[in-house]
């Protein structure tokens, strides 16, 4: 497969994401009457998968550092698999749950906002990034996969590390049954 193909296939899967997520937060699709109990243990769930993430993103970081070129593959497919998880689990959380929102009256608000924004729109940024470098480092073109994880690795650790402090700010509000 040509590198134009692979791109256009990388944008395509990333344009498939974000318009499944938008449709998804907004409530288009119908909801079952009852939801089923294990949804509301999302969200805890998606924190542990992100601060997982993020832990094998700096043990990756460590091991290319450190000429562990074998161990470095080994997390990061790790990681990708953990985060796409993540979106699985992400996407049925966001369908079937209802939604959140972090008091108007709280002071910390405009913080959460702001580490709520970065986080989606960095996480809408860095979906092509990862699946393109993926691919680069499977294809073992070095050159290649470099440039594109000098902005991959920030971005997608500050995307996991986000993630866990946007549900332990949020987490309080959440009105679950018990």
């Amino acid at each position: 497969m040509s590198e134009k193909a692979i791109f256009r296939m990388v944008m395509a899967v990333s344009v498939v994401v974000f318009v499944a997520v938008v449709i998804l937060n907004k409530k288009i699709l119908p909801v079952p009457a009852v939801i089923p109990h294990f949804v509301y243990h999302l969200p805890k769930f998606h924190a542990f998968l992100n601060g997982t993430c993020s832990l094998i993103l700096i043990s990756s970081f460590l091991a290319i550092k450190n000429k562990r070129v074998t161990l470095h593959r080994r997390l990061n497919i790790a990681a990708f698999f953990i985060s796409s998880l993540f979106l699985v689990s992400y996407i049925t959380y966001h369908w079937l749950a209802p939604e959140t929102s972090f008091p108007t009256n709280n002071p910390f608000r405009p913080f959460y906002l702001f580490i709520l924004i970065t986080h989606i729109v960095l996480a809408g940024v860095v979906l092509p990034l990862i699946l393109l470098s993926f691919y680069q480092g499977l294809k073992n073109n070095i050159v290649k996969h470099r440039k594109l994880v000098r902005w991959t690795f920030p971005i997608w650790l500050y995307v996991t590390i986000t993630g866990v402090v946007v549900y332990l700010m949020i987490c309080p509000w959440y009105n679950f049954p018990a």
